[in-house]
């Protein structure tokens, strides 16, 4: 069973904004704005925050690579392009700035399915990769900090690496709060006294 997206959509021209609506709605999805230039879909986008977003390149008031640069800065959102269009330059542009399908005009009704499909798979995959990564440094940076907490335990109550790791665990775990707040919060105080000297 398909789920059933938020789609915006934006073109300058009205039968393809008329045809790519209707077209959507056909395949299961609900449009949340038809749009046409860059600048209103950059204001739609962060208005709705719809789930896929499928844009024409050349549009008045900012095109739609910038516009899908611009909208990624806010959140992170798939976006198909649409043009007549097909030239290096376009591609090149369109593969930095987070386009994860490219559809050449005319498009049909069969175009649309799989390029959803894979736009919004694809997708999945980037999120998942990205939020790995941010958990990955973000544990790097905790590890940091215990190991800094663990340095002033040790040189202040004179205590080895084990003994003060064990120290903060105690205190973290009669708070209830993590390691690294603990960790944080003797760093800080630490700070503190050292600028009181």
């Amino acid at each position: 069973m398909n789920l059933s997206l938020r789609i915006l959509i934006a073109d300058d021209e009205s039968r393809m904004r008329e045809f790519l609506s209707a077209a959507i709605t056909r395949l299961g999805h609900q449009v949340v704005g038809a749009i046409a230039s860059g600048h209103e879909l950059v204001l739609a986008a962060c208005e709705h925050r719809p789930d896929l977003i499928v844009t024409d390149i050349r549009m008045p008031d900012g095109d739609g690579i910038d516009a899908a640069a611009e909208i990624y800065k806010h959140f992170p959102v798939p976006i198909i392009l649409v043009s007549a269009f097909h030239d290096d330059e376009l591609l090149e542009r369109a593969r930095h700035q987070h386009v994860l399908a490219y559809l050449v005009k005319p498009i049909k009704d069969s175009d649309l399915a799989p390029a959803i499909a894979l736009a919004t798979a694809r997708f999945a995959e980037f999120e998942t990769l990205r939020r790995e990564a941010d958990d990955a440094r973000q544990a790097l940076e905790d590890r940091k900090l215990i190991e800094r907490a663990k340095g002033i335990l040790m040189k202040r109550a004179g205590l080895d690496e084990p003994a003060a790791f064990r120290r903060l665990q105690k205190h973290a775990t009669s708070r209830r709060v993590k390691l690294v707040e603990i960790a944080r919060s003797l760093i800080d105080a630490e700070q503190t006294f050292a600028e009181e000297i």
